[in-house]
């Protein structure tokens, strides 16, 4: 099996690209590398996540599972800056690419760590929202490992956001949320990607 994203130390040699691109009104710098997921631009699924999201209006941290080199998160906490957000993924190599990116773009209020899913996530820190694009090569059970993981650490009322294509799930994550959470909505759908929303 090749290397892919959704391991702790990615083997695949080490290549950094740097591009620009828009978010949210805000113009970051990125460094992507081999080993990461979408190493070349924004994917289009992250993008329809970020600009359909919305805030919930209760307090809680903001968490970004599986973030990457950091767009989904940094994009969120620099448009947030009240907000801590908090930047996790298993891949070494994408948080620590999330770190330097947050440190060039200026933003201050994310904490970035390793952690598969939330496993690493301090105990006594509860989210209002929770978003993630989730790793559809790890497969559903670990896919809906983070969904259990974001349940338990969702204050109440607090959401979970997922984008997902039809084609590699959306249905069945739907199903699969709707037995856990109170409320489940497809907010969104735009070539074939859904973005899911489920409250507490």
């Amino acid at each position: 099996m090749s290397d892919h994203y959704y391991t702790s130390k990615p083997q695949t040699e080490s290549k950094p690209r740097h591009w620009t691109f828009k978010l949210l009104g805000h113009t970051f710098s990125f460094e992507t590398d081999a080993g990461v997921f979408s190493k070349s631009e924004v994917d289009f699924g992250s993008r329809v996540l970020i600009d359909a999201f919305q805030m919930p209006d209760i307090d809680g941290a903001i968490f970004d599972v599986g973030c990457g080199y950091g767009p989904i998160g940094l994009s969120i906490a620099k448009t947030n800056p009240d907000r801590t957000v908090f930047m996790m993924d298993i891949n070494e190599r994408a948080v620590a690419l999330s770190q330097k990116n947050a440190q060039v773009n200026g933003v201050q209020n994310v904490r970035i760590f390793v952690s598969d899913g939330l496993s690493m996530v301090d105990k006594d820190v509860d989210a209002a929202a929770i978003l993630t694009n989730p790793p559809i090569r790890a497969g559903k059970e670990t896919i809906f490992r983070f969904y259990d993981g974001a349940y338990d650490r969702l204050v109440s009322s607090g959401e979970l956001w997922v984008v997902i294509q039809k084609k590699q799930g959306a249905p069945s994550t739907v199903s699969y949320l709707e037995e856990k959470f109170s409320e489940v909505d497809v907010v969104e759908k735009k070539k074939g990607y859904w973005i899911v929303r489920a409250k507490k």
